[in-house]
């Protein structure tokens, strides 16, 4: 591997890391903007924390099918839908604790050669102009789609089990509402770094 090719694997992994947060805000940064990312980042890991054990009913569910249908010849009815309901829940909820470690996927190859201020300008303005207005009509739409789904007990027609559908609607609710509520400590820290010329975790 290349000089080069590792400068930039560098670079790539400094840009995500910084995007989780120090553990201690800067001093010139003001108290409510340095208490409000604390608290947001803090609680985004906290949901990723318990988002994550999702995975071992998951598992447990594609190894009772597999053992199931090979071993006895008993496919289940259900398996199916829960695996694609779990994993759905799963990348839905886990999206906000994604965003807060920057592990989303990136067009980096321009901005990493970025100056920090640059950086901080062209993440604030993007979260305004695109991110926030589009995460809030999507939020508005999905109450629509989750309420309708639980007044008409809405089942899946695709299946023999035909499960209810508002749970994982609902899934989808609660993850943009987590990607609002990370955003809004992303956006103070690009708003940060516009105005000071360093990420936070820059002391």
């Amino acid at each position: 591997m290349s000089d080069e090719t590792t400068k930039l694997d560098i670079t790539d992994e400094t840009i995500a890391e910084r995007r989780s947060g120090p553990a201690k805000m800067p001093d010139d940064m003001p108290k409510w903007m340095a208490s409000l990312i604390t608290k947001i980042d803090l609680f985004s890991k906290w949901t990723g924390n318990i988002v994550c054990w999702i995975t071992v009913p998951l598992i447990l569910a594609m190894v009772y099918e597999v053992l199931a249908r090979k071993l006895f010849t008993a496919p289940t009815m259900w398996a199916y839908d829960m695996s694609r309901f779990l994993y759905g829940a799963l990348f839905m909820l886990g999206a906000g604790y994604a965003l807060s470690k920057g592990v989303h996927i990136r067009a980096d190859f321009l901005y990493r050669n970025f100056k920090v201020k640059t950086q901080g300008i062209v993440d604030t303005t993007l979260y305004i102009l695109f991110y926030f207005p589009g995460l809030l009509f999507f939020f508005y739409m999905t109450t629509g789609f989750v309420q309708e789904s639980i007044m008409r007990s809405e089942r899946g027609m695709d299946t023999a089990w035909m499960p209810y559908m508002w749970p994982i609607k609902a899934c989808l609710w609660f993850g943009i509402l987590f990607l609002l509520i990370q955003g809004i400590s992303e956006v103070l820290k690009s708003y940060y770094a516009a105005t000071r010329g360093r990420w936070p975790d820059k002391k």
